[in-house]
């Protein structure tokens, strides 16, 4: 999963304004021209690595040579040299922090997710941990990408890509067997159409329905194992994918993984990163004349 050239440069041009406004007038005012420079980008803590490929892209539009020393995925230490950098110093120095945000946030994303991934394989199981669409604005690629890149699922990127009946359509249609009726009188049968279900009689009218997916919205462990007994004694639990999502944290994920779901969301992934502590160090400079 991979943005077209285009619309990603133009995404980090963006972010690269938004920092720099008229103009790095400290670069500017200490780093004379024709500075060329050698820095290394470090990790500061353990890490899956994520977000190497956006900013070599970002560090080519500014005619620095990037050079990364492991591979999106990776798992690395404390005071790993993820990437080499070689060109302009004023270059370097204004796109430092830009850079250096998309990796810290992709980074954790991707750390946080593989933690997730990690426990569920360990404990025998295979649950796909998926990423919400409780993204940061704008940032919508680029936290869904992290969360792939940590092993996860990254669900819809946008409403076209599937359809997702929640419990306010429910309310407006009154009732999940009418809401499902006019999705599937419009719905191609290249699209997935799930249903949001905050009780077991959700979950079985909405199967029965012809719902491709149910999702166990916000039940406790207690309501989600009785839903899911519930499937199996009708003869639906074949029949339908079961994500569970809502409640679900580091702690208790086990308990909700052992009911054997198909999928289990969290938004915790996205909406409350922690950022992996880096720092752009440079080891060499030189002034050309």
């Amino acid at each position: 999963m991979r943005m077209p050239a285009e619309s990603l440069r133009e995404k980090l041009t963006d972010f690269l304004s938004e920092d720099v406004g008229l103009g790095d007038v400290t670069t500017e005012a200490v780093v004379p021209a024709k500075t060329m420079v050698r820095a290394h980008i470090v990790v500061k803590e353990p890490a899956v690595v994520a977000g190497l490929f956006e900013v070599e892209t970002f560090f080519e539009m500014l005619g620095v040579r990037f050079v990364a020393k492991v591979k999106d995925g990776d798992e690395v230490t404390a005071g790993k040299v993820i990437a080499e950098l070689e060109g302009d110093a004023r270059a370097v120095l204004t796109g430092e922090r830009t850079a250096l945000n998309v990796l810290m946030r992709m980074s954790g994303i991707a750390t946080a997710t593989k933690e997730l991934v990690k426990k569920v394989r360990k404990a025998g199981l295979n649950v796909r941990i998926a990423a919400t669409r409780k993204t940061a604005p704008g940032l919508r690629y680029f936290d869904k990408r992290a969360a792939l890149v940590g092993g996860g699922d990254p669900h819809r990127l946008r409403l076209d890509d599937a359809f997702l009946v929640k419990d306010n359509h429910v309310k407006i249609a009154d009732g999940v067997a009418e809401a499902l009726r006019r999705v599937r009188s419009v719905a191609s049968f290249s699209k997935k159409v799930e249903v949001e279900a905050k009780t077991t009689e959700q979950a079985v009218e909405a199967t029965k329905a012809g719902a491709d997916i149910v999702m166990l919205d916000n039940m406790t462990l207690e309501e989600a194992s009785e839903t899911m007994r519930v499937l199996e004694d009708l003869g639906l639990r074949g029949k339908v994918l079961v994500e569970i999502s809502g409640g679900v944290t580091e702690e208790n994920l086990l308990d909700y993984a052992n009911l054997k779901p198909d999928v289990i969301s969290l938004g915790s992934l996205t909406h409350s990163v922690k950022a992996i502590d880096m720092s752009l160090e440079v080891v060499e400079a030189r002034t050309q004349k």
